[in-house]
């Protein structure tokens, strides 16, 4: 059996007029993430690390923001699709540790029921997943509540 290892990193812009989605949860907020798709960094972040892991390309090459057809839809859709190109490629999510960083909203009460959506999606055991939200401290634009970031790391057997 071989493991391998990948890392996946996304940062979205906070916009108005739209619905805040982090981990597949809509989550109670004045902003939303800006993106072609539902702009849900933490997935983004999973499903680079996955595509990362198998040495596949990136999710902007896999899922491109030009093609029409993905404006508007949502991640948790693009991490069933990466789920099974895993499936594809033999390999196996041994587990998953991610953390959000965000100055606001409070993420705590949102933590589990993310885990929840990324292990259904992945076919894994939600205590598979780390998960973790943090803040800023007021530094820079996810400080300043402009922004907010994800970053995951994979292990996956083959």
């Amino acid at each position: 059996m071989k493991y391998k290892i990948g890392i996946g990193y996304d940062l979205h812009r906070l916009v108005k007029r739209r619905a805040l989605v982090l981990g597949g949860v809509e989550v109670p907020f004045g902003k939303g993430l800006l993106g072609h798709s539902d702009g849900d960094c933490l997935i983004h972040a999973v499903i680079d690390a996955l595509l990362g892991g198998m040495g596949l390309p990136d999710i902007g090459r896999t899922f491109p923001d030009t093609d029409p057809k993905l404006e508007g839809c949502r991640s948790t859709d693009l991490l069933k699709d990466t789920a099974a190109r895993l499936k594809k490629h033999k390999a196996a999510v041994v587990n998953i540790d991610a953390v959000i960083i965000a100055q606001e909203p409070k993420l705590a009460p949102y933590i589990d029921n993310m885990k929840g959506v990324l292990a259904s999606a992945l076919g894994v055991a939600a205590k598979d997943i780390g998960l973790k939200a943090k803040t800023n401290e007021g530094v820079g634009d996810i400080g300043r509540g402009r922004a907010i970031a994800a970053w995951a790391v994979v292990l996956l057997k083959k």
